[in-house]
């Protein structure tokens, strides 16, 4: 199994499922990354990349040589500006490289991973065939790249997987979001300033995201996937729900500042996984 991102949020989760279920391992990673995951996977094989986005179809076709599945977690993700950024584009460009890059070393089963904002929100129901309609250049370049890879791979030998991502929480979680936020906060015993926190979202811890992900190679299951858990939660409950753990609601602070106007009034899935319950 060759992972990409395996040193990110979400790759680290994926691999380590992959890791449990006895799996062979070929990780790329920024050279920065590669003594970690050496040592955490001692048995994987570390393929270092400073920009992976701009390998050649050739560069891929190497990497991938001999891989059964390519699970592709990486991506331009900076908090900072990451929902507008011009990168995204590169990433696309490189993704649809790596694909080609598969396709001639003849690996079978390709496994990307997209987001809920490729789909048209608001919205308290995205079933895979919802709407679309990114507003954001994050959102559309998925979007893009989703159609590309689909309209490509379908005519060759590749099976090809999109695991669509809703709100992710936990282990490695960039410490400028909302549930690292709250557990700093709490952890110090200071007040947490918040929005009113009325907006529903469709909460996830990401380790069972990345073991959904992972497992897709096990149920080959093809097409667009949402990793969600189908229920609304609103941010005010999500926020109370982690202060219960440290018995501090009274730490929270909503109403505080107001959300984004970009920031949608709900977004919550339904989920097509084939190994859920």
């Amino acid at each position: 199994m060759l992972v990409t991102g395996a040193s990110g949020f979400v790759g680290t989760q994926i691999v380590n499922r992959l890791a449990d279920k006895g799996h062979d391992l070929r990780l790329v990673c920024r050279p920065p990354s590669a003594r970690r995951l050496a040592s955490r996977f001692a048995d994987a094989t570390i393929l270092e990349c400073e920009d992976l986005f701009a390998q050649s179809a050739g560069d891929w076709a190497e990497s991938c040589r001999g891989a059964d599945a390519i699970i592709h977690a990486a991506w331009y993700v900076d908090p900072a500006d990451y929902l507008d950024s011009e990168k995204n584009a590169a990433c696309v460009s490189g993704t649809f490289r790596m694909a080609q890059g598969a396709v001639r070393a003849g690996v079978g089963h390709f496994v990307g991973i997209g987001t809920c904002m490729e789909y048209a929100l608001p919205s308290e129901r995205l079933d895979i065939n919802a709407p679309t309609g990114p507003s954001t250049v994050y959102g559309g370049c998925k979007l893009a790249t989703f159609d590309i890879l689909d309209h490509f791979l379908r005519s060759t030998q590749v099976d090809f997987s999109w695991c669509r991502l809703f709100y992710l929480f936990g282990e490695g979680e960039n410490e400028k979001r909302l549930y690292p936020y709250l557990k700093r906060c709490l952890e110090a015993g200071e007040t947490a300033r918040l929005g009113a926190g009325t907006q529903l979202r469709d909460y996830m811890d990401v380790a069972e995201a990345g073991a959904r992900i992972a497992d897709v190679i096990d149920t080959g299951q093809v097409g667009a996937i949402n990793i969600c858990s189908g229920l609304p939660v609103s941010i005010r409950q999500f926020a109370e729900s982690v202060a219960d753990r440290y018995g501090r609601r009274d730490l929270l602070e909503f109403g505080t500042h107001q959300p984004h106007p970009r920031d949608p009034s709900a977004v919550v899935g339904v989920p097509n996984f084939a190994g859920a319950e």
